[in-house]
């Protein structure tokens, strides 16, 4: 029996000498990661737009914060979600990360039930990063200049008028809806392929009404080839100081932004993700970072992974709310 116990013993220590050993050596190649090896930051969408912008900002900034290479990777398609599957699917190890828009990874769910992988699950938050806010606006030709001129109009010829939207499930077409249901107004959405068409349909009159990305807006509005009449977020936005916040025009609460968040793979080693949050958060508070991002209305809203899981939850079940009031589908 003595025997016994002194063979239990020694297995126990074994097991507990083996797990501290693999905790430091899990410790020592955080310290060393990422090395000479790549790591690929893969933006769910076409460059050019807002999400890859902030990508190509972020990814430059975490080169220097990691130590090694940061390199973004662009693959559109399906509303985001064949970006997000791909990252799903990747090694657990840091070497593949997500720039994600709240458009995909809160939104996309309630639209796309079979889309491949579970938001929840799939992914591992390592932070939020940014917001930019959404414009309402519209044709200059229609005369309206504020929201409730907008208002007056649309129920004088209810259905009559038009918004127009790069497709289902955009932060800017859910946007629009939940104005309207807070409106009580009726607007009929006319869908284009990509929010570039969307715009210059606003710009051409071809639809009257469109929320637009404080990136593109807000040179169109300094040309006179669109006009803001409300800004999306609590504040009034730095860059254009007169538009009033639709909050403020009788709808209080009202926010609606294009969120981006750092993402890994579920199951991505925990002191990983640890040095990429402190990474993210030094790249996000460098001075040229800043600057370049504030010069496209982007505003860093630097997270935790300890406090992504809670926001996730209360982004997705505000805009389920959204899209099944308005009874949104894919069609």
């Amino acid at each position: 029996m003595l025997l016994h116990r002194r063979r239990l013993l020694g297995t126990t220590t074994l097991i507990l000498a083996g797990a501290a050993a693999g905790q430091a050596a899990l410790a020592q190649g955080s310290n060393a990661y990422p090395g000479n090896r790549p790591v690929t930051l893969v933006v769910a969408w076409a460059p050019g737009g807002s999400t890859d912008f902030v990508a190509r900002v972020l990814a430059q900034q975490l080169s220097q914060e990691l130590g090694g290479n940061v390199v973004v990777d662009n693959r559109p398609g399906a509303s985001g979600t064949i970006g997000h599957a791909s990252v799903a699917r990747a090694r657990a190890d840091g070497y593949t990360l997500l720039l994600g828009v709240n458009s995909t990874y809160a939104m996309s769910r309630h639209l796309f039930p079979q889309r491949g992988y579970d938001d929840e699950r799939a992914f591992v938050g390592i932070g939020r990063v940014a917001i930019s806010p959404i414009f309402l606006c519209v044709n200059p030709t229609l005369g309206i200049t504020d929201i409730q001129g907008l208002i007056a109009r649309a129920k004088e010829a209810p259905g009559r008028m038009s918004y127009s939207s790069s497709g289902a499930g955009s932060s800017a077409h859910l946007a629009t809806e939940l104005f309207l249901r807070e409106a009580g107004i009726d607007i009929q959405n006319i869908t284009y392929r990509g929010g570039a068409p969307a715009v210059q349909a606003l710009i051409a009159n071809e639809a009257q009404v469109a929320f637009v990305d404080a990136v593109t807006a807000l040179p169109l509005m300094q040309a006179g080839s669109i006009r803001a009449i409300g800004v999306s977020t609590p504040q009034p936005n730095e860059l254009a100081p007169d538009v009033p916040t639709i909050a403020s025009a009788g709808f209080p609460g009202f926010e609606a932004t294009s969120d981006f968040a750092l993402l890994a793979p579920a199951g991505t080693p925990a002191p990983i993700v640890q040095r990429l949050a402190t990474a993210m958060t030094a790249a996000m508070q460098n001075a040229e970072v800043l600057q370049r991002l504030r010069q496209n209305s982007i505003f860093p809203t630097v997270g935790t992974p300890e406090a992504f899981p809670a926001y996730l939850q209360a982004e997705s079940a505000r805009w389920a709310d959204v899209i099944r009031t308005r009874g949104i589908t894919l069609e």
